[in-house]
């Protein structure tokens, strides 16, 4: 199967699972313009329909998140970008959907990496980024705030919260 098959497949798949219902949602109303805080709660639905509404092509400012699931994938190591250190995982939001989640962990309070295993039981608040289908994920889940971002992000594992 071609990459961007399985990306389709991946990530629309579970998508089209969750209906049309999805298109109406108050969360395709929100822009990050004025859409500025998490949700208080664990809202995967809330997740899902603004990822679909940027795979539509609806526009593509980064917005806050707040999703729950399960570790499905875990990148072993830590890696160096030119922002720090960073670890990666994926946590499955719905059937057949997974995103990835950026840890900054120069700015995390967290042992070392990984401290997140497959199985855990995750919530993460964090900016959710759409660069393209290949190109998605979930970064800022740290406590820190910057000029570019002010929602302060956390990452909570089996009950234990890194911030």
């Amino acid at each position: 199967m071609a990459a961007s098959a399985f990306y389709r497949s991946l990530f629309g798949a579970g998508l089209l699972a969750l209906g049309s219902s999805l298109a109406t949602s108050p969360a395709f109303a929100r822009e990050s313009s004025t859409y500025q805080t998490a949700p208080a709660s664990c809202d995967n639905r809330d997740f899902v329909a603004k990822q679909q509404a940027f795979e539509n092509g609806g526009p593509k400012a980064d917005v806050p998140v707040h999703l729950c699931g399960t570790v499905v994938a875990i990148s072993p190591k830590a890696k160096r970008t030119r922002s720090g250190w960073h670890g990666y995982f994926y946590v499955a939001v719905a059937p057949n959907i997974s995103i990835r989640i950026v840890s900054g962990l120069d700015e995390m309070n967290a042992p070392a990496w990984p401290w997140v295993n497959k199985g855990d039981q995750v919530e993460v608040v964090g900016r959710y980024y759409y660069d393209s289908l290949r190109r998605q994920g979930v970064d800022w889940t740290h406590h820190g705030t910057g000029w570019s971002w002010h929602v302060p992000g956390y990452v909570t594992v089996n009950g234990k919260r890194y911030e």
